[in-house]
């Protein structure tokens, strides 16, 4: 379909503003100005629908979704490794360390060829966009050019896109051949990335964003998380990096700092509204209440931590308690860089949270006893408006004052994976059907900012 700037949309779909709820939009009239907002939702029985839409037809500005299709907002991914993309779907069978140090980090350490930096991230974005994820929070590697590469690639693409060179200079923890060479040399390097993103003269309109990026506590020294939150907190950027994991990324902070990663994250300025956490499967009761009391986020993982963290992030739990929590995928550490695949993992995660899966134990034993299950409606949340409101970002929702990021499900694609029935699927059954068995190639076209980037 053509750009939606300047033009008003005629469409059925949902949103899910709020945790655990979905609105459903039928025939809503959605109107967007020429730089990609929302002026306007005018839903059908309104006083006023009828008067807009036919404003819309004199004036030659009235888009019709096609029979069939529905309007969802683009997901946000809020934990993405675009260096590790190559890897998709292998290295599944080790630990996270030696997954790390065997795999990854030689895989990393080859960006530092510019040429494969390029093809690798010009894959990994349009294969996201047409995934229908519009917005990505993006961990990339030390190498300068390389990550620049990735800001020019989200710039040319047009995908939302928040990007951190990643920080690891502790010799303890990393290779000779893929670390920052010395405390300043890391601190410098972010500050560098800072400047080449906000005065990219193709960024005006900031939809690439700077991000402070700590790998995780093991990669750095205590000198340079000193300075990365000395940095965050004069330029305002978002931070980025991973918490409490697994057993031996948590165990490994409190070895070394006698306290938890949220603890320590805390004490060197690394812990506020604009923070993302990857994973936090091991946070301790004080750990989510300090998260909550900061205002930070949690990314939540669900397929990656089935192979990598060993527990299972409460999801539930922390919305109830009232932590921003959005979804990622955690490429590559989690096998899909589908976000409605990770929605199906976060629903499955949750239920066996629940009920416990040991079969040698009775049922009431094995049970947690705590409100733990999830379903459709809260990951299609943390999918799109809760991990935009984790990232402070307006987007996620079809409400006034929001960018128009958007995707179009197309139920009848042939090549598609779902099906609807008209006398069993209506209301937000029909949501129920895409988050659980809608593919890629159901996602017919793709806004960000009302632009159109992809479309088949």
């Amino acid at each position: 379909m053509a750009d939606m700037r300047g033009k008003v949309l005629l469409a059925s779909g949902f949103h899910a503003p709020v945790a655990g709820e979905v609105d459903v939009l039928e025939d809503a009239l959605i109107a967007v100005d020429g730089e990609g907002v929302i002026l306007s939702v005018t839903r059908r029985g309104e006083a006023d629908y009828d008067a807009v839409k036919a404003r819309a037809v004199a004036e030659g500005r009235l888009e019709r979704l096609p029979e069939g299709s529905y309007l969802l907002p683009g997901f946000v991914d809020c934990h993405v490794h675009a260096p590790q993309y190559p890897q998709l779907g292998g290295a599944l069978d080790v630990s996270l360390e030696v997954w790390l140090q065997k795999y990854t980090f030689p895989l990393e350490a080859r960006y530092a060829d510019l040429a494969f930096a390029k093809r690798a991230y010009g894959l990994l974005v349009e294969d996201l966009i047409a995934n229908g994820t519009t917005t990505t929070l993006y961990f990339a590697t030390v190498h300068q050019d390389a990550t620049r590469a990735l800001v020019d690639t989200c710039l040319e693409k047009g995908q939302r896109a928040l990007i951190g060179k990643v920080v690891m200079d502790n010799v303890e923890s990393c290779p000779d051949y893929y670390r920052d060479a010395s405390v300043d040399a890391a601190l410098e390097g972010t500050r560098a990335l800072i400047d080449y993103v906000r005065m990219h003269p193709d960024n005006a309109a900031g939809l690439v964003k700077p991000v402070v990026t700590p790998r995780f506590i093991p990669s750095c020294t205590d000198a340079t998380l000193e300075g990365l939150g000395a940095i965050a907190g004069e330029c305002g950027c978002h931070v980025q990096t991973h918490c409490s994991e697994s057993d031996w990324e948590h165990g490994y902070v409190l070895s070394r700092h006698g306290m938890t990663d949220t603890e320590s994250l805390d004490r060197f300025a690394l812990l506020g509204r604009h923070t993302m956490l990857a994973h936090s499967n091991l946070l301790t009761a004080s750990d989510m209440e300090k998260i909550r009391v900061r205002e930070a986020a949690v990314a939540h993982c669900p397929l990656s931590n089935a192979y990598f963290a060993g527990a299972v992030f409460p999801l539930r739990a922390a919305l109830e308690k009232g932590l921003h929590v959005g979804l990622g995928t955690d490429i590559s550490g989690g096998p899909s860089a589908s976000m409605l695949e990770n929605c199906r993992a976060a629903v499955t995660v949750s239920r066996m949270l629940e009920t416990g899966v040991d079969p040698a134990v009775d049922a009431a034993t094995r049970a947690n006893g705590q409100p733990a299950r999830i379903d459709f409606r809260h990951a299609f949340h943390v999918a799109t408006a809760g991990g935009a409101k984790a990232l402070d970002l307006p987007v996620g929702q079809f409400s006034p004052g929001y960018r128009f990021d958007a995707i179009v499900i197309d139920t009848t694609a042939k090549a598609g994976s779902m099906r609807l029935w008209d006398e069993f699927d209506s209301g937000d059954g029909v949501l129920q059907k895409i988050v659980f068995t809608a593919s890629k190639a159901n996602i017919a076209t793709v806004w960000v900012d009302g632009k159109t980037v992809s479309s088949r």
